[in-house]
Protein backbone atom coordinates (compact mmCIF):
# COMPACT_ATOMS: atom_id res chain seq x y z
CA UNK A 1 0.00 0.00 0.00
CA UNK A 2 1.16 3.57 -0.68
CA UNK A 3 2.62 5.15 2.40
CA UNK A 4 1.87 8.50 4.00
CA UNK A 5 5.51 9.59 3.63
CA UNK A 6 5.22 10.34 -0.09
CA UNK A 7 2.99 12.64 -2.09
CA UNK A 8 -0.46 11.54 -3.14
CA UNK A 9 -0.63 11.00 -6.90
CA UNK A 10 -3.98 11.38 -8.67
CA UNK A 11 -4.33 10.75 -12.42
CA UNK A 12 -7.37 11.87 -14.42
CA UNK A 13 -7.98 9.93 -17.64
CA UNK A 14 -9.88 11.56 -20.53
CA UNK A 15 -10.00 11.14 -24.28
CA UNK A 16 -8.49 14.52 -25.22
CA UNK A 17 -6.55 17.25 -23.44
CA UNK A 18 -9.26 19.89 -23.87
CA UNK A 19 -11.34 18.05 -21.24
CA UNK A 20 -8.47 18.18 -18.76
CA UNK A 21 -8.03 21.90 -19.25
CA UNK A 22 -11.60 23.11 -19.38
CA UNK A 23 -13.65 20.50 -17.51
CA UNK A 24 -11.30 19.10 -14.88
CA UNK A 25 -8.75 21.82 -14.14
CA UNK A 26 -10.28 22.69 -10.76
CA UNK A 27 -9.98 19.05 -9.63
CA UNK A 28 -6.38 18.82 -10.84
CA UNK A 29 -5.47 22.12 -9.16
CA UNK A 30 -7.03 20.97 -5.89
CA UNK A 31 -4.74 17.93 -5.72
CA UNK A 32 -1.74 20.11 -6.55
CA UNK A 33 -2.71 22.70 -3.93
CA UNK A 34 -3.11 19.98 -1.29
CA UNK A 35 0.50 18.97 -1.82
CA UNK A 36 -0.16 16.03 -4.13
CA UNK A 37 0.91 15.23 -7.69
CA UNK A 38 -1.78 15.85 -10.33
CA UNK A 39 -1.50 14.00 -13.63
CA UNK A 40 -3.63 14.28 -16.75
CA UNK A 41 -3.68 11.32 -19.15
CA UNK A 42 -5.13 11.84 -22.63
CA UNK A 43 -4.28 12.11 -26.29
CA UNK A 44 -1.62 14.76 -26.83
CA UNK A 45 -2.93 18.11 -28.00
CA UNK A 46 -2.61 21.90 -28.00
CA UNK A 47 -3.76 22.33 -24.39
CA UNK A 48 -0.88 20.36 -22.83
CA UNK A 49 1.41 23.43 -22.44
CA UNK A 50 -1.31 25.28 -20.52
CA UNK A 51 -1.72 22.30 -18.19
CA UNK A 52 2.02 22.08 -17.61
CA UNK A 53 2.19 25.79 -16.78
CA UNK A 54 -0.31 25.01 -14.03
CA UNK A 55 2.02 22.39 -12.59
CA UNK A 56 -0.07 19.54 -13.99
CA UNK A 57 1.96 16.68 -15.43
CA UNK A 58 0.61 15.28 -18.71
CA UNK A 59 1.13 11.72 -19.94
CA UNK A 60 0.08 11.16 -23.58
CA UNK A 61 -1.94 8.23 -24.89
CA UNK A 62 -1.12 8.40 -28.59
CA UNK A 63 -3.89 5.94 -29.56
CA UNK A 64 -6.70 7.78 -27.76
CA UNK A 65 -9.36 9.05 -30.19
CA UNK A 66 -12.86 10.51 -29.96
CA UNK A 67 -14.06 8.57 -32.99
CA UNK A 68 -15.51 5.06 -32.84
CA UNK A 69 -12.44 2.87 -33.39
CA UNK A 70 -12.30 -0.32 -31.28
CA UNK A 71 -8.77 -1.16 -32.43
CA UNK A 72 -7.50 2.28 -31.39
CA UNK A 73 -9.31 1.88 -28.06
CA UNK A 74 -7.57 -1.44 -27.49
CA UNK A 75 -4.20 0.15 -28.22
CA UNK A 76 -5.02 3.01 -25.85
CA UNK A 77 -5.92 0.50 -23.14
CA UNK A 78 -2.56 -1.23 -23.60
CA UNK A 79 -0.75 2.12 -23.41
CA UNK A 80 -2.65 2.96 -20.25
CA UNK A 81 -1.73 -0.35 -18.63
CA UNK A 82 1.95 0.35 -19.29
CA UNK A 83 1.62 3.84 -17.82
CA UNK A 84 -0.12 2.62 -14.68
CA UNK A 85 2.38 -0.15 -14.12
CA UNK A 86 5.21 2.37 -14.45
CA UNK A 87 3.76 5.23 -12.38
CA UNK A 88 2.94 5.07 -8.67
CA UNK A 89 -0.64 6.29 -9.04
CA UNK A 90 -2.76 6.22 -5.88
CA UNK A 91 -6.05 7.28 -7.51
CA UNK A 92 -7.06 6.76 -11.14
CA UNK A 93 -10.07 8.95 -11.93
CA UNK A 94 -11.69 8.05 -15.25
CA UNK A 95 -14.23 9.98 -17.25
CA UNK A 96 -16.72 8.49 -19.68
CA UNK A 97 -17.59 7.54 -22.35
CA UNK A 98 -14.72 5.42 -23.70
CA UNK A 99 -11.98 6.00 -21.08
CA UNK A 100 -14.57 5.45 -18.39
CA UNK A 101 -15.07 1.90 -19.63
CA UNK A 102 -11.58 0.67 -20.51
CA UNK A 103 -9.95 2.90 -17.88
CA UNK A 104 -11.76 1.30 -14.96
CA UNK A 105 -10.95 -2.21 -16.16
CA UNK A 106 -7.30 -1.41 -16.86
CA UNK A 107 -6.96 0.44 -13.56
CA UNK A 108 -8.10 -2.63 -11.67
CA UNK A 109 -5.89 -4.97 -13.73
CA UNK A 110 -2.90 -2.67 -13.08
CA UNK A 111 -3.69 -2.79 -9.35
CA UNK A 112 -4.18 0.93 -8.86
CA UNK A 113 -5.23 1.26 -5.20
CA UNK A 114 -8.30 3.41 -5.88
CA UNK A 115 -10.28 3.66 -9.13
CA UNK A 116 -12.98 6.33 -9.41
CA UNK A 117 -15.23 7.14 -12.36
CA UNK A 118 -17.33 10.18 -13.18
CA UNK A 119 -20.42 9.58 -15.30
CA UNK A 120 -20.83 12.81 -17.24
CA UNK A 121 -23.94 11.50 -18.95
CA UNK A 122 -25.04 7.95 -19.76
CA UNK A 123 -25.00 7.48 -23.52
CA UNK A 124 -28.45 5.96 -23.43
CA UNK A 125 -31.54 7.20 -21.64
CA UNK A 126 -34.90 5.56 -21.12
CA UNK A 127 -36.15 7.33 -24.26
CA UNK A 128 -33.72 5.34 -26.43
CA UNK A 129 -34.57 1.96 -27.99
CA UNK A 130 -33.37 -1.17 -26.25
CA UNK A 131 -30.96 -1.86 -29.11
CA UNK A 132 -28.96 1.13 -27.87
CA UNK A 133 -29.72 0.88 -24.16
CA UNK A 134 -28.74 -2.76 -23.65
CA UNK A 135 -25.09 -2.53 -24.76
CA UNK A 136 -24.60 0.81 -22.98
CA UNK A 137 -26.08 -0.43 -19.72
CA UNK A 138 -24.20 -3.75 -19.94
CA UNK A 139 -20.83 -2.04 -20.46
CA UNK A 140 -21.54 0.40 -17.66
CA UNK A 141 -22.51 -2.37 -15.25
CA UNK A 142 -19.39 -4.37 -16.07
CA UNK A 143 -17.02 -1.40 -15.79
CA UNK A 144 -18.59 -0.24 -12.53
CA UNK A 145 -17.60 -3.53 -10.92
CA UNK A 146 -13.96 -2.41 -11.34
CA UNK A 147 -14.29 0.92 -9.54
CA UNK A 148 -14.33 2.00 -5.91
CA UNK A 149 -16.63 5.01 -6.44
CA UNK A 150 -19.07 6.07 -9.13
CA UNK A 151 -19.79 9.81 -9.29
CA UNK A 152 -22.89 10.77 -11.26
CA UNK A 153 -23.23 14.33 -12.46
CA UNK A 154 -26.91 14.02 -13.26
CA UNK A 155 -29.55 12.84 -10.77
CA UNK A 156 -31.64 11.28 -13.56
CA UNK A 157 -28.68 9.09 -14.56
CA UNK A 158 -28.06 8.09 -10.95
CA UNK A 159 -31.69 7.12 -10.45
CA UNK A 160 -31.65 5.06 -13.66
CA UNK A 161 -28.40 3.31 -12.70
CA UNK A 162 -29.72 2.44 -9.25
CA UNK A 163 -33.04 1.25 -10.67
CA UNK A 164 -31.27 -1.10 -13.09
CA UNK A 165 -28.56 -2.08 -10.59
CA UNK A 166 -25.79 -0.83 -12.88
CA UNK A 167 -23.57 0.64 -10.21
CA UNK A 168 -22.11 0.36 -6.74
CA UNK A 169 -20.63 2.92 -4.34
CA UNK A 170 -22.55 5.57 -6.29
CA UNK A 171 -23.15 9.13 -5.23
CA UNK A 172 -24.42 12.33 -6.79
CA UNK A 173 -21.64 14.68 -7.86
CA UNK A 174 -23.43 17.44 -9.74
CA UNK A 175 -21.45 19.90 -11.81
CA UNK A 176 -20.14 23.41 -11.44
CA UNK A 177 -18.19 26.33 -12.86
CA UNK A 178 -15.90 29.05 -11.53
CA UNK A 179 -18.39 31.56 -10.12
CA UNK A 180 -15.71 34.21 -9.68
CA UNK A 181 -14.62 33.98 -13.31
CA UNK A 182 -18.16 33.75 -14.69
CA UNK A 183 -19.67 36.88 -13.14
CA UNK A 184 -21.08 39.57 -15.40
CA UNK A 185 -20.00 42.22 -12.88
CA UNK A 186 -16.39 41.49 -13.82
CA UNK A 187 -17.01 42.59 -17.44
CA UNK A 188 -17.00 46.35 -17.87
CA UNK A 189 -19.76 48.05 -19.83
CA UNK A 190 -17.08 49.31 -22.23
CA UNK A 191 -15.88 45.73 -22.85
CA UNK A 192 -19.44 44.51 -23.37
CA UNK A 193 -20.16 47.26 -25.90
CA UNK A 194 -16.91 46.58 -27.75
CA UNK A 195 -17.84 42.91 -28.01
CA UNK A 196 -21.27 43.74 -29.39
CA UNK A 197 -19.79 46.21 -31.87
CA UNK A 198 -17.35 43.55 -33.09
CA UNK A 199 -20.31 41.21 -33.67
CA UNK A 200 -22.29 43.84 -35.55
CA UNK A 201 -24.94 44.15 -32.83
CA UNK A 202 -26.49 47.58 -32.21
CA UNK A 203 -28.50 48.65 -29.17
CA UNK A 204 -31.62 47.45 -31.00
CA UNK A 205 -30.19 44.02 -31.84
CA UNK A 206 -31.23 41.01 -29.78
CA UNK A 207 -27.98 39.06 -29.66
CA UNK A 208 -28.67 35.34 -29.25
CA UNK A 209 -25.67 33.27 -28.19
CA UNK A 210 -24.74 29.59 -28.30
CA UNK A 211 -21.55 27.95 -27.02
CA UNK A 212 -20.55 24.42 -27.95
CA UNK A 213 -18.81 22.15 -30.43
CA UNK A 214 -20.08 22.39 -34.01
CA UNK A 215 -21.94 19.08 -34.14
CA UNK A 216 -25.56 18.35 -34.99
CA UNK A 217 -26.16 16.85 -31.56
CA UNK A 218 -25.92 20.34 -30.07
CA UNK A 219 -29.07 21.21 -32.03
CA UNK A 220 -27.47 23.67 -34.42
CA UNK A 221 -29.52 22.63 -37.49
CA UNK A 222 -32.73 23.38 -35.57
CA UNK A 223 -31.29 26.59 -34.14
CA UNK A 224 -30.23 27.82 -37.58
CA UNK A 225 -33.70 27.07 -38.92
CA UNK A 226 -35.34 28.83 -35.98
CA UNK A 227 -33.19 31.94 -36.44
CA UNK A 228 -33.97 32.00 -40.17
CA UNK A 229 -37.65 32.45 -39.30
CA UNK A 230 -37.00 35.54 -37.14
CA UNK A 231 -36.53 39.15 -38.24
CA UNK A 232 -32.86 39.36 -39.37
CA UNK A 233 -32.83 43.10 -38.71
CA UNK A 234 -33.57 42.49 -35.03
CA UNK A 235 -32.14 39.07 -34.17
CA UNK A 236 -28.54 37.92 -34.63
CA UNK A 237 -26.99 34.59 -33.64
CA UNK A 238 -23.36 34.22 -32.52
CA UNK A 239 -21.88 30.75 -32.02
CA UNK A 240 -18.67 30.11 -30.09
CA UNK A 241 -17.27 26.64 -30.57
CA UNK A 242 -14.69 24.65 -32.48
CA UNK A 243 -15.26 22.23 -35.31
CA UNK A 244 -15.10 18.54 -34.36
CA UNK A 245 -14.38 16.60 -37.56
CA UNK A 246 -13.82 13.29 -35.71
CA UNK A 247 -17.50 13.18 -34.78
CA UNK A 248 -19.93 11.49 -37.15
CA UNK A 249 -22.42 14.35 -36.74
CA UNK A 250 -19.93 17.17 -37.35
CA UNK A 251 -21.53 20.09 -39.18
CA UNK A 252 -20.55 20.11 -42.83
CA UNK A 253 -18.80 23.00 -44.54
CA UNK A 254 -21.95 23.48 -46.63
CA UNK A 255 -24.13 23.78 -43.50
CA UNK A 256 -21.77 26.31 -41.96
CA UNK A 257 -21.54 28.36 -45.16
CA UNK A 258 -25.33 28.43 -45.49
CA UNK A 259 -25.66 29.60 -41.88
CA UNK A 260 -23.10 32.37 -42.46
CA UNK A 261 -25.03 33.48 -45.53
CA UNK A 262 -28.09 33.87 -43.30
CA UNK A 263 -26.16 36.08 -40.87
CA UNK A 264 -24.89 33.62 -38.25
CA UNK A 265 -21.57 34.73 -36.76
CA UNK A 266 -19.11 31.93 -35.94
CA UNK A 267 -16.62 33.10 -33.31
CA UNK A 268 -14.60 29.87 -33.17
CA UNK A 269 -13.14 28.57 -29.93
CA UNK A 270 -12.87 31.30 -27.30
CA UNK A 271 -10.73 31.04 -24.16
CA UNK A 272 -12.10 34.45 -23.12
CA UNK A 273 -15.76 33.50 -23.43
CA UNK A 274 -16.91 35.69 -20.50
CA UNK A 275 -17.20 38.94 -22.54
CA UNK A 276 -19.18 37.03 -25.14
CA UNK A 277 -21.71 35.89 -22.53
CA UNK A 278 -21.91 39.47 -21.28
CA UNK A 279 -22.62 40.69 -24.81
CA UNK A 280 -25.49 38.22 -25.29
CA UNK A 281 -29.07 39.19 -24.60
CA UNK A 282 -30.01 35.54 -24.17
CA UNK A 283 -28.38 32.12 -24.35
CA UNK A 284 -29.64 29.09 -26.30
CA UNK A 285 -28.82 25.39 -25.95
CA UNK A 286 -30.82 23.31 -28.43
CA UNK A 287 -29.07 19.97 -27.73
CA UNK A 288 -30.51 16.53 -28.38
CA UNK A 289 -28.48 14.97 -25.53
CA UNK A 290 -26.62 16.43 -22.54
CA UNK A 291 -25.19 15.16 -19.29
CA UNK A 292 -24.94 18.36 -17.25
CA UNK A 293 -24.10 21.16 -19.71
CA UNK A 294 -21.25 23.44 -18.67
CA UNK A 295 -22.08 26.21 -21.15
CA UNK A 296 -25.59 26.53 -19.72
CA UNK A 297 -24.12 26.81 -16.21
CA UNK A 298 -21.66 29.45 -17.39
CA UNK A 299 -24.50 31.45 -18.95
CA UNK A 300 -26.52 31.17 -15.75
CA UNK A 301 -23.54 32.35 -13.68
CA UNK A 302 -23.24 35.28 -16.12
CA UNK A 303 -26.89 36.24 -15.35
CA UNK A 304 -28.22 35.28 -18.76
CA UNK A 305 -31.73 33.96 -19.32
CA UNK A 306 -31.73 30.81 -21.43
CA UNK A 307 -33.77 28.88 -23.95
CA UNK A 308 -32.97 25.17 -23.76
CA UNK A 309 -34.41 21.86 -24.84
CA UNK A 310 -36.40 19.93 -22.26
CA UNK A 311 -34.00 17.01 -21.95
CA UNK A 312 -31.89 15.41 -19.23
CA UNK A 313 -29.13 17.82 -18.32
CA UNK A 314 -30.69 20.99 -19.69
CA UNK A 315 -33.60 20.79 -17.27
CA UNK A 316 -31.17 20.35 -14.36
CA UNK A 317 -29.62 23.74 -15.25
CA UNK A 318 -32.51 25.74 -16.68
CA UNK A 319 -35.52 26.06 -14.39
CA UNK A 320 -38.33 26.44 -16.92
CA UNK A 321 -40.35 29.59 -16.32
CA UNK A 322 -37.92 30.89 -13.68
CA UNK A 323 -34.40 31.08 -15.16
CA UNK A 324 -35.37 30.48 -18.77
CA UNK A 325 -37.67 28.62 -21.12
CA UNK A 326 -37.67 24.92 -21.99
CA UNK A 327 -38.83 23.68 -25.40
CA UNK A 328 -39.14 20.23 -27.01
CA UNK A 329 -35.98 19.00 -28.76
CA UNK A 330 -35.78 19.04 -32.58
CA UNK A 331 -38.59 21.62 -32.80
CA UNK A 332 -37.47 24.78 -34.68
CA UNK A 333 -40.86 26.59 -34.44
CA UNK A 334 -40.97 26.13 -30.65
CA UNK A 335 -37.36 27.25 -30.41
CA UNK A 336 -38.08 30.37 -32.49
CA UNK A 337 -41.16 31.21 -30.40
CA UNK A 338 -39.21 30.96 -27.13
CA UNK A 339 -36.35 33.10 -28.50
CA UNK A 340 -38.88 35.69 -29.64
CA UNK A 341 -40.67 35.61 -26.27
CA UNK A 342 -37.48 36.40 -24.39
CA UNK A 343 -36.11 38.65 -27.11
CA UNK A 344 -39.17 40.85 -26.98
CA UNK A 345 -39.26 41.27 -23.20
CA UNK A 346 -36.12 42.88 -21.68
CA UNK A 347 -37.64 42.90 -18.19
CA UNK A 348 -38.35 39.15 -18.36
CA UNK A 349 -34.75 38.56 -19.45
CA UNK A 350 -33.45 40.69 -16.59
CA UNK A 351 -35.60 38.88 -14.02
CA UNK A 352 -34.74 35.42 -15.31
CA UNK A 353 -31.05 36.32 -15.56
CA UNK A 354 -30.99 37.41 -11.94
CA UNK A 355 -32.70 34.19 -10.87
CA UNK A 356 -30.18 32.20 -12.94
CA UNK A 357 -27.23 33.80 -11.14
CA UNK A 358 -28.83 33.21 -7.74
CA UNK A 359 -29.37 29.56 -8.59
CA UNK A 360 -25.79 29.21 -9.87
CA UNK A 361 -24.43 30.51 -6.56
CA UNK A 362 -26.35 27.83 -4.69
CA UNK A 363 -26.09 24.85 -7.05
CA UNK A 364 -23.27 25.33 -9.60
CA UNK A 365 -20.16 26.20 -7.57
CA UNK A 366 -17.31 24.02 -8.84
CA UNK A 367 -15.61 24.18 -5.45
CA UNK A 368 -18.41 22.07 -4.04
CA UNK A 369 -17.80 19.57 -6.82
CA UNK A 370 -14.13 19.35 -5.79
CA UNK A 371 -15.22 18.85 -2.20
CA UNK A 372 -17.47 15.93 -3.19
CA UNK A 373 -14.75 14.35 -5.32
CA UNK A 374 -12.28 14.44 -2.44
CA UNK A 375 -14.92 13.06 -0.10
CA UNK A 376 -15.32 10.11 -2.48
CA UNK A 377 -11.54 9.56 -2.53
CA UNK A 378 -11.43 9.63 1.26
CA UNK A 379 -14.36 7.25 1.63
CA UNK A 380 -12.72 4.74 -0.70
CA UNK A 381 -9.30 5.20 0.95
CA UNK A 382 -10.67 4.56 4.43
CA UNK A 383 -12.45 1.43 3.22
CA UNK A 384 -9.27 0.14 1.59
CA UNK A 385 -6.62 1.52 3.93
CA UNK A 386 -4.86 3.74 1.37
CA UNK A 387 -2.97 6.08 3.68
CA UNK A 388 -1.54 8.43 1.01
CA UNK A 389 -5.07 9.68 0.32
CA UNK A 390 -6.10 10.13 3.94
CA UNK A 391 -2.80 11.81 4.84
CA UNK A 392 -3.09 14.38 2.04
CA UNK A 393 -6.83 15.01 1.91
CA UNK A 394 -7.96 14.00 5.37
CA UNK A 395 -8.18 17.60 6.56
CA UNK A 396 -9.43 19.10 3.30
CA UNK A 397 -7.48 20.91 0.62
CA UNK A 398 -7.06 24.67 0.46
CA UNK A 399 -9.38 25.02 -2.51
CA UNK A 400 -12.13 23.22 -0.63
CA UNK A 401 -11.74 24.98 2.71
CA UNK A 402 -12.45 28.39 1.17
CA UNK A 403 -16.12 27.49 0.62
CA UNK A 404 -18.00 29.44 3.21
CA UNK A 405 -21.60 29.46 4.43
CA UNK A 406 -24.20 30.36 1.87
CA UNK A 407 -22.06 29.49 -1.15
Amino acid sequence: MPGASRSLTVAHLTTVDVSLRFLLLAQLRAVRDAGGVAIGISAPGPHVPALEREGIRHIPLSSSTRSADPRADLRAARELYAVLRRERVDVLHTHNPKPGVYGRVVGRLARVPIVVNTVHGLYATEDDPWAKRLPVYSLEAAAARCSDAELYQNPEDLALAERWHLTRHARLLGNGVDLDRFDVRRVSDHRRRAERDALGATDDTVLVGAVGRLVAGKGYPELFEAMASLDPQRYRLVVAGSEDPEKADALTTTALDEARARGVVFAGHRDDVEPLYAAMDLFVLASHREGFPRAAMEAAAMSRAAVATDIRGCRQVVDGGRTGLLVPPRDPPALAAAIEQLGGDPELRRRMGGAARARAEVEFDERRVVERVHAAYLDAARRKGVTAVTATLGHGSASVRHIGPGR
